[in-house]
């Protein structure tokens, strides 16, 4: 503001100056006489004036001539060069002109424009590491992928555009959907720059998406040597490909490398539930259920999961329902509000059939956060409390309709997945899994008219499976007897 206000001033004053200035010549007397050779001429001083800037237009007229007369002359001497370069001078100069315009278009989204003013560069510069790259971008967005497609091949011919040829290439590639040759593209790409990290996160992205866990380990560590991508957020991402190449040779049945990988995830990220679950599991295969023990009791202690649950029931299979609901004492001091702790004490006590202390253990979690599981596992206590059957089916109407609990929810889009993935299934994007509450969908849920019939029917309605995760323990929970 203040130096637009200046520069407003700063023209105004010299408008005035020169409005005085030329007001002053007209009015001074006299004038200005030239003798040369006998001849004298008199000027007013308007026209002295005007005389001197006209002197000064022929020089320079003269000046350009003469630069052309010594361009020619060369030209006849033999130097065939010289008349190029002045008629070059000024192909090059509007060549430059047509490549900012083009440049300037391509910006604005002009398609049309910026392919004219590239082909108008290309013919008058000739020189096509500068003007291949605006041509094949401008084909581009006029939607030409075929001549978009020739330009970038173009580009790989010359050493110092040849990084960016791949790139184009990648590009079109990756908006046709052809991954396999995308991935081949990227990793030519790392090959040419291996600290660029736009490709680094595209070639780790397409690494990860077709499960190659070493190449994308190799990634991860030149985006760290780039700085590209900070140590914590590293040292996560490494555990869950240690983790992934685990569950790899697990099922390959190579259990010394699934060992080894499986505990490398779970020393980097103690709080990866499937890390811990998985090295929990190879060990208890092992008979080492000390170590077992405890990478179960430190997750569990950040994260309660039914996963790891289960795996601590794991340890003692053949433990009676008294031994197994005494042992799990030491998971339930660790997190003992935690509505997980809730849930699986109140399990425990089920199977011993004490409904009293499934009660106290359940609290008033049906009413704080009602779950399929939650409210099933209140339909079970009540039946085994002998309530009245309209208050078990009640309860079993609202487990129909409630949300199914914590899930594998991506946090980019909101899918979910039935058990942990290192990527994400519908966006496929890379350890973005959590464990949380998805939000409630009407598609979920049975229509609401449903519900009555259900309540007020004469027989129980079958149920295949209303609590949500498996139960840890190998008893029924409702007594059938009761």
């Amino acid at each position: 503001m203040i130096w637009s206000l200046v520069k407003v001033v700063f023209f105004v004053a010299l408008a005035i100056g020169l409005s005085f200035g030329l007001t002053y010549v007209l009015e001074t007397p006299g004038g200005v006489r030239i003798a040369f050779g006998g001849q004298e001429i008199s000027l007013a001083p308007i026209g002295f004036i005007i005389a001197i800037l006209v002197l000064l237009a022929v020089f320079w007229v003269l000046l350009k001539l003469s630069g052309l007369l010594v361009a020619v002359l060369r030209f006849v001497t033999g130097n065939e060069t010289a008349l190029k370069r002045y008629w070059g001078r000024n192909r090059e100069r509007r060549g430059f002109d047509a490549l900012a315009e083009g440049m300037i278009a391509l910006a604005a989204g002009e398609g049309p424009t910026a392919v004219a003013k590239a082909a108008k560069a290309e013919r008058l510069l000739n020189r096509p590491e500068l003007t291949r790259l605006l041509n094949a971008q401008a084909a581009e967005l006029s939607g030409n992928t075929a001549g978009a497609l020739a330009h970038y091949k173009e580009l790989l011919q010359d050493d110092r555009t040849r990084f960016v040829g791949v790139q184009g290439i990648l590009k079109q590639k990756l908006a046709a959907g052809d991954t396999d040759t995308a991935l081949k593209l990227a990793e030519k790409a790392f090959a040419l720059r291996p600290a660029h990290h736009g490709n680094l996160d595209t070639l780790f992205a397409l690494q990860s998406d077709a499960a190659d866990w070493a190449g994308a380990r190799t990634t991860l560590s030149a985006k760290l040597r780039a700085k590209a991508l900070p140590k914590d957020v590293a040292k996560r991402r490494d555990a869950v490909l240690s983790l992934a190449d685990a569950k790899v040779a697990h099922d390959a049945g190579a259990t010394a490398a699934a060992r080894e990988a499986a505990l490398l995830a779970n020393k980097l990220a103690p709080t990866l539930v499937p890390a811990a679950v998985l090295a929990a599991r190879i060990l208890i295969e092992e008979d080492a259920k000390r170590p077992a023990t405890k990478i179960l009791k430190a997750a569990w202690q950040e994260t309660p999961h039914p996963d790891l649950a289960t795996a601590f029931a794991a340890l003692e299979p053949d433990e009676t329902p008294e031994a197994r609901r005494k042992r799990f004492e030491q998971l339930a001091k660790l997190q003992p509000d935690h509505h997980e702790t809730k849930m699986l004490l109140t399990e425990l006590a089920l199977t011993e059939e004490d409904f009293p202390a499934a009660r106290r253990a359940i609290g008033d979690l049906a009413e704080e956060m009602p779950t399929t599981r939650s409210l099933a596992l209140m339909a079970a206590i009540e039946r085994g409390s002998g309530a009245d059957e309209s208050v078990v089916r009640a309860f079993l109407a609202k487990a129909l309709s409630a949300s199914r609990g914590d899930q594998w929810v991506c946090s980019g889009c909101g899918h979910v997945h039935s058990e942990w993935t290192p990527t994400c299934h519908n966006c496929h994007a890379f350890d973005t899994l959590e464990w949380k509450q998805p939000p409630e969908s009407d598609a979920d849920k049975p229509m609401d008219a449903v519900l009555p019939f259900i309540i007020g029917a004469d027989k129980e309605p079958e149920i295949e499976d209303p609590i949500d995760h498996p139960v840890v323990l190998d008893a029924e929970i409702v007594n059938e007897d009761s």
